[in-house]
């Protein structure tokens, strides 16, 4: 009678181990088992790919499900719009505004925040505009004013859109000569910028790893303005009948999972000294102040 008792008592602890209390959540494992549809599109902007931060995600995710994953690294903006039609099943994105539209007209789904880095603006070191130091509204403000050649992006992803607001909010309408637009990616963007010898916004962690080749230097940083997140969202399955949903559940919950965060949060420090990126699991905009 006893050893029943001893062995029922020992279930019960079992059991309420396994379960908890019930108020942490606990991240769900990504699959191990083969997937059914080995192929996965992932839509991401190119700070993601220029950064190298995809180098070091993507083998270990294939490895251990069994993906294939075909990376489309393009502006934030276009990566939305390839979500809205149904041509990517996973979405890795930073632009918030943008990104609430596509959840709420249905073409996405399960929106998460993954981690964030900042922006910065770079420039000559004879930064002929003198804004070293400034706030980023006076160094917007200063650049257009002495006419100091400003090289944008001009593709619509996250970084030209916080640039963009960034002019409203100096009530600064951009124009030429003095303004240039790229039509290019990050990298290529600061190289550009670089080569004429002019100013950029550029996301920490691209600038930081493209630093090596260029000579421009950051000038402006660390205000709230600047501010750069990045969510992973899945394209929904339910308008969009041939997307890898599985695919694109298994890649947010890798990312999101311990090993994910731990990779995206270490991601640097061996070349850098600092991380690129920080790891924001469980956290929402609301913590941001958004």
């Amino acid at each position: 009678m006893m050893r029943k008792f001893i062995i029922g008592c020992l279930v019960m602890m079992i059991a309420i181990a396994s379960f908890g209390c019930g108020n942490t959540p606990v991240k769900q494992e990504v699959s191990k088992q083969t997937p059914v549809n080995k192929d996965l599109i992932l839509a991401t902007t190119t700070s993601t790919q220029d950064s190298g931060l995809l180098d070091v995600l993507l083998p270990v995710f294939e490895k251990k499900t069994g993906y294939k994953v075909k990376t489309i690294a393009v502006g934030t903006g276009q990566a939305l719009a390839m979500g809205e039609k149904g041509e990517a099943d996973v979405l890795l994105v930073h632009a918030p505004d943008a990104e609430k539209k596509v959840v709420s007209s249905g073409a996405a789904i399960n929106r998460l925040l993954v981690m964030h880095n900042d922006f910065v603006i770079v420039g000559p070191a004879s930064d002929m505009a003198q804004i070293k130091g400034k706030t980023t509204m006076e160094a917007m403000t200063a650049i257009a004013q002495k006419g100091g050649i400003f090289v944008s992006r001009g593709d619509d992803s996250g970084t030209h859109k916080i640039e963009k607001n960034l002019w409203k909010l100096a009530s600064i309408k951009p124009t030429s000569p003095w303004y240039q637009e790229s039509g290019a990616g990050m990298g290529q963007t600061l190289k550009i910028a670089d080569e004429k010898q002019g100013y950029t916004i550029t996301d920490r962690a691209t600038y930081l790893a493209q630093k090596k080749n260029l000579s421009l230097q950051i000038l402006v940083e660390g205000d709230a303005k600047l501010l750069n997140i990045y969510h992973v969202m899945a394209v929904n399955p339910e308008k969009f009948s041939k997307v890898n949903h599985q695919g694109a559940k298994d890649f947010s919950d890798f990312l999101l999972s311990a090993e994910g965060q731990g990779l995206i949060a270490a991601f640097g420090k061996d070349k850098f000294g600092q991380s690129l990126f920080f790891a924001d699991g469980g956290k929402t905009e609301k913590d941001f102040g958004f």
